[in-house]
């Protein structure tokens, strides 16, 4: 069920639509909120996102796994070199899931608990050893490489999200990948760690529709 709220900085309405969700960033003044069973307030200041050429957008609509879902949010991780964005899903079920979008690749994930990871290698990055790119790692009897390991930087963020991107938050971010297109990513901070799995899915099987226009790059046939 979907719940109005006035952003404490601005007065604009705002719309959380999953109630699982506890944060978004105002549309208007990019004010981070968090709510709580004792109302909203305001914990700091999300950044403007910079411009890139994602298609993908807030609103964006699609569909996997007989799942029709909404883009309801995105991050925006950074370091030295790049960055990449993090888009919030929201599936007609009330589930959530993630779809990362980094050099034009497109990975489908979803959160699971860290407690159900058995793997050695994995629980001991959890605990702070370094990963080493290159590795093989066993999860769920199917081998998966560690294919980069680095620290991050969340920049930006907007719509609603599982967290509260605080500025500057910093995690150490590492990702994993298998010969038949799954996928895996850890990230852990000082206090906790996150883990999800899935796949790596072209945008045009996800039937999007809603993409954002790019001058100069015509829409795709699947997205008429």
């Amino acid at each position: 069920m979907s719940q109005s709220v006035h952003c404490p900085n601005c007065g604009a309405e705002m719309v959380f639509r999953s109630p699982a969700l506890p944060s978004r960033v105002c549309d208007n003044c990019r004010t981070l909120l968090v709510r709580s069973d004792t109302g909203v307030i305001a914990v700091g200041q999300s950044a403007v996102l910079p411009f890139d050429v994602s298609p993908v957008r807030i609103g964006m609509r699609g569909r996997s796994d007989d799942q029709p879902f909404e883009v309801i949010g995105r991050i925006r991780w950074a370091w030295s070199d790049g960055a990449w964005n993090e888009w919030l899903l929201l599936f007609g079920d009330g589930s959530h899931g993630w779809l990362g979008e980094a050099m034009g690749e497109f990975m489908l994930t979803r959160e699971r608990p860290f407690t159900e990871v058995t793997t050695r290698t994995l629980k001991d990055i959890a605990k702070g050893k370094d990963a080493v790119p290159g590795q093989e790692v066993t999860l769920e009897a199917r081998k998966l490489t560690i294919v980069d390991a680095r620290e991050v930087q969340c920049i930006a963020a907007e719509g609603e999200l599982p967290f509260t991107p605080t500025p500057g938050w910093r995690v150490y971010s590492v990702d994993l990948r298998g010969n038949k297109g799954e996928c895996a990513s850890l990230q852990r901070d000082k206090l906790t760690t996150s883990f999800y799995q899935g796949r790596y899915v072209k945008l045009g099987e996800l039937a999007p529709s809603g993409l954002r226009a790019i001058e100069g790059w015509p829409l795709p046939a699947y997205a008429a």
